[in-house]
């Protein structure tokens, strides 16, 4: 690889070798016969290029060999052989993307034909961020999509939510199409586009299990030809990110306790640098070869991708293995045969001895390695640590992994009856395999307990799925209709397993070896149905005028016996107004539609298959002399039905100049019956029940624009931005109730963001003593309101926040310069207006509580009180206080707003003529960075966390790569 990469370097230095040239001139003009100036002229063997004069008119020196491009603003790009000395060519209006072909529900559509609100994402642009997780590639590429993750762990996924959450209980996340089917597997390597449903317009035909959005995923299929075989390798390292946070060293803890309690001298003999023996520079691979090709009839694609990512954390990493074969062959004149099958395997080794936890509070006094250069053993002797932990010591004995298996194959037929009837069947099977182990060896803290001890889980899934569709279009004048009805039956199957042991010998993970259980081993087995019907009917009038109308009705086994099923349906309609004659005149505005759509969409995930059923738990606990027993665990509740999305969306979408996109969507959706687990008292005999209770609110605003800001001769320059505002408010909860988690930190109250914090309000340092302050928040009998302030945290008001811990807006902007044969990307993403409550605080920000732990530098703008009078953020330290300063305020409540650099791409085409010295048809080279710089004012080592949640705990911090690549074709 190494030699290969410097050869092109030195090819790309060296003189071109010109081939026998030919002068070649011409004119270009429109489909009116009007000249036209500024086409760009490439010529493809040596990659030099001219523009079109006013004239319309060009001239370029070439090659027989070689392939003229032309391509404009506004037209169609056209490629045409040289082999003449005049070439007269004529391109085609094109109002840009608006005439893609794009996959909507179960049909495609030209972008111009949409009257919903919908967000395509090539896979070239997805795949710019290294990674295989969707949701870490999507992020702020989509208005309205919020994706995040928690963890900067490889093995840990993120999570994606579309317009705002809407639900308590129920699942948040989008529902996932692969290739047409519900569900499957995909590697983003052999991602060809993501396409994003927002509104029920679109998402209609997913309607019953839509309310969350739906992503739906095209791979790539291959193209008639010669066969095509394709090399992307990328190689780079990544490191943790440390944002604005910082540790104490010995020195610095020391002086910092020596104001509240007097530290052994002793311990400034060590400065462990616990963060640094954690963490390091890990290394990630992603390899793909992929072969292409087929005859008119019959084409393949077929791919095989390697990836692997070290965690920044120790003895952590990812390696997945994935191999995809798409076939299509046309059978018969009629008759088209698709098969698709993909394969997953996933090794996940995962830190087992706390890394992370004593990266952050392990004392630097305290040593990793003894004399000999062993890892200390921290149970033993000095240590001045409260946990006497020492992972170096652990990780040499423990370990925790799992594998995992997915086969997902797919067989779809379609028949066309007639030459405007189409009958097509769509089945799939999806099976997952899981297995994860962990060890402890007795030699660890972890193991020592049980005298070794291993634990055990399997679990196995399968999904059938057939999907039949009938498919009717006819065309009568200017009118133009298409029906769609389909039948599709889902089953679901998995089965799991788990065991434990103990006793066993050192360095002995084997459970035959076991001398004792630590619990009787569990097991169970579960499976669920879905039975779907749906209609669709799409009307267009002269290209014009839009209209579709959906309805469905699904069936689930989730649901109670009265309530199993649901009906649901959509509208949608768009007039696209520049195809009037009065906007014949109006030159600046090429393109601009006005859509609206209106419908009702649902959701089954994210509670249990039996959620409707009394349950009874048989187990261990229950057991009366030696005989197995039952104890009720859930009550049953037969009207349990679907969770219901009401979604209104008005949009706009207008091009000027044909160079400037703009799409503008505003929304309003109303989720109710939302599904809840209600606990009930312990005198029920149960633990509580499955209701549909509340209603939950979402408003929101998104806009997306895209420029082709300068396509000239040698320089071309796009950029996108795209921006989204969402508003949440809980309209209704169960049983008269004002709150559903009464107490909580957020307690989804009525007339509030159902994110919104709840907790006492930091009021700061009393200048006096340096104690903490609280508000207290009290009523006169007039009924008038005034705040007073405490140091007793008992006496504090709990109060709502008005800060929530969703973003008040989020989004993107990404710029693409090309410069003859280089290429330059630059991509923004930005959250604003979330408050992340910093739970670890509470350890290592502890004011003198948790003199055992290391505590982190304070931040820019921080201060500590240190006598009378002083205006400070830190109360003053005290040993073992008991006031309560670090318990949950306001004062661990956090600004989570970011501005990051997510990618920068920087690459090199290497040209044609020298490529095909190697044999090549084309290569590329590039590097890129990932998490370059991210501005914020948290205080954490990175702002990002699970927006679900809100929390920022213990963190396993985002990594920032640099990585070095190289793309082929031959």
């Amino acid at each position: 690889m190494k030699k290969l990469l410097l050869f092109l370097i030195l090819l790309s230095s060296m003189h071109k070798l010109y081939a026998q040239e030919l002068a070649v001139s011409g004119t270009v003009k429109d489909n009116k016969g009007q000249p036209i100036p500024g086409i760009v002229v490439t010529e493809s063997e040596r990659n030099t290029s001219t523009q079109t004069n006013g004239e319309g008119y060009f001239s370029i020196k070439t090659s027989k060999a070689s392939t003229l491009v032309f391509r404009g603003i506004g037209y169609t790009s056209q490629s045409v052989k040289a082999t003449s000395s005049v070439i007269n060519i004529s391109l085609v209006e094109s109002t840009t993307d608006l005439s893609d072909v794009m996959v909507v529900g179960y049909s495609t559509k030209k972008r111009s034909e949409l009257s919903s609100a919908v967000s395509v994402v090539s896979g070239e642009k997805l795949n710019d961020v290294t990674s295989v997780s969707l949701g870490t590639l999507l992020q702020g590429k989509v208005p309205g999509v919020v994706a995040s993750s928690a963890s900067g762990d490889p093995t840990s996924g993120s999570s994606i939510v579309i317009r705002g959450a809407g639900t308590i209980n129920a699942s948040t996340g989008p529902l996932y199409v692969v290739d047409g089917n519900i569900g499957g597997s995909y590697n983003p390597s052999d991602v060809e586009s993501v396409t994003v449903l927002r509104d029920a317009a679109a998402t209609g035909l997913y309607g019953s299990r839509a309310a969350n959005g739906v992503v739906i995923i095209t791979t790539k299929k291959g193209k008639s030809g010669e066969t095509r075989f394709s090399l992307s390798s990328v190689v780079g390292f990544a490191k943790a990110t440390t944002g604005n946070f910082k540790l104490m060293d010995a020195q610095q803890l020391y002086d910092y306790q020596s104001t509240f309690f007097t530290p052994a001298p002793a311990s400034l003999n060590n400065n462990t640098n616990w963060w640094d023996l954690a963490f390091r520079n890990a290394m990630v691979n992603n390899h793909t070869l992929t072969a292409s090709g087929g005859t008119e009839k019959s084409q393949f694609y077929i791919a095989g991708n390697y990836y692997k990512e070290e965690g920044t954390l120790i003895d952590n990493d990812k390696t997945q293995y994935s191999l995809r074969a798409n076939l299509t062959s046309q059978l018969t004149k009629r008759l088209k045969l698709t098969a698709l099958l993909n394969g997953l395997y996933v090794n996940d080794n995962y830190n087992s001895a706390g890394t992370v936890y004593q990266a952050y509070l392990n004392l630097p006094y305290d040593p990793a390695y003894n004399t000999d250069g062993t890892p200390v053993d921290a149970r033993y002797g000095t240590w001045y640590g409260r946990d006497r932990s020492n992972f170096l010591h652990s990780l040499q004995y423990n370990y925790s992994k799992a594998r995992s298996y997915r086969t997902t194959a797919d067989l779809n037929l379609d028949y066309n009856i007639l030459d405007n009837l189409t009958l097509s069947t769509y089945n799939r099977a999806n099976i997952y395999n899981y297995r994860s182990s962990s060890y402890y060896d007795k030699r660890t803290k972890e193991g020592a307990t049980n005298n070794g001890s291993a634990y055990l889980g399997n679990s196995f899934s399968s999904t059938l799925l057939s999907s039949n569709r009938l498919k009717y279009n006819v065309t009568f004048g200017q009118h133009n209709l298409s029906v769609l009805a389909v039948g599709e039956i889902e089953k679901g199957y998995s089965d799991s397993n788990s065991a434990s042991a103990k006793g066993l010998p050192a360095g002995r993970d084997a459970f035959s070896t076991a001398t004792d259980i630590i619990n009787n081993p569990t097991g169970g087995y579960d499976n669920y149905q879905f039975i779907k019907y749906l209609a669709q009917a799409d009307y267009s009038l002269a290209d014009k005028y839009f209209a579709v109308a959906s309805v469905v009705n699904e069936y689930s086994s989730r649901f109670g016996s009265n309530n199993p099923d649901a009906t649901f349906y959509q509208l949608g309609a768009s007039w696209i107004i520049t195809k009037e004659k009065f906007m014949e005149s109006v030159k600046p505005i090429s393109f601009l539609k006005l859509r609206a759509s209106y419908g009702t969409t649902g959701n089954a995930d994210g509670i249990g298959y039996y959620a409707s059923m009394g349950l009874y738990n048989i187990n261990s606990n229950a057991s009366y002399a030696g005989l197995p027993g039952a104890a009720p665990s859930q009550m049953a509740n037969p009207d349990l039905t679907w969770e219901k999305s009401k979604s209104v969306n008005l949009g706009l979408d207008i091009q000027l100049f044909k160079r400037i996109d703009i799409s503008i969507d505003a929304y309003q959706k109303t989720n109710s019956s939302l599904l809840f687990f209600r606990e009930l008292p312990a005198t029920t005999g149960y633990s509580g029940v499955y209701e549909n209770v509340g209603v939950i609110r979402n408003r929101g605003l998104e806009l997306n624009i895209t420029s082709k800001n300068f396509v000239k001769k040698d320089f071309t320059w796009e950029t996108n931005f795209n921006i989204a505002l969402n508003r949440n408010k809980v309209l209704e909860v169960n049983q008269g109730r004002s709150e559903v988690y009464a107490g909580a930190s957020q307690p989804i109250g009525v007339g509030h963001n159902m994110d919104e914090w709840f907790m006492p309000v930091w009021a700061g340092v009393d200048p006096a003593n340096g104690k903490p302050l609280w508000q207290n928040s009290i009523a006169d009998a007039d009924g008038n309101s005034y705040v007073l302030y405490t140091n007793t945290y008992n006496l504090a008001s709990r109060v709502y926040t008005g800060k929530s811990s969703a973003p008040k807006f989020t989004g993107g902007l990404s710029n693409t310069f090309s410069y003859k044969a280089f290429t330059l990307s630059t991509f923004f993403n930005f959250v604003y207006g979330n408050y992340v409550y910093n739970t670890s605080r509470f350890y290592f920000d502890n004011d003198g509580l948790y003199e055992s732990y290391n505590q982190m530098q304070l931040a820019n703008g921080w201060s500590r009180w240190e006598k009378p009078g002083d205006i400070a953020t830190h109360p003053k330290p005290v040993f073992g206080r008991s006031d309560a300063s670090n318990q949950t305020s306001t004062r661990y409540l956090e600004n989570g707003s970011y501005l990051r650099l997510r990618n920068v791409t920087l690459g090199y085409n290497v040209p044609a003529n020298f490529a095909k010295k190697l044999y090549l048809q084309n290569a590329r080279i590039f590097v890129s960075g990932d998490n370059l710089w991210t501005l914020t004012r948290f205080s954490g080592t990175d702002p990002e966390v699970d927006l679900a949640s809100g929390d920022s705990s213990i963190k396993y911090p985002t990594s920032r790569k640099f990585m070095f690549g190289i793309n082929i074709s031959f």
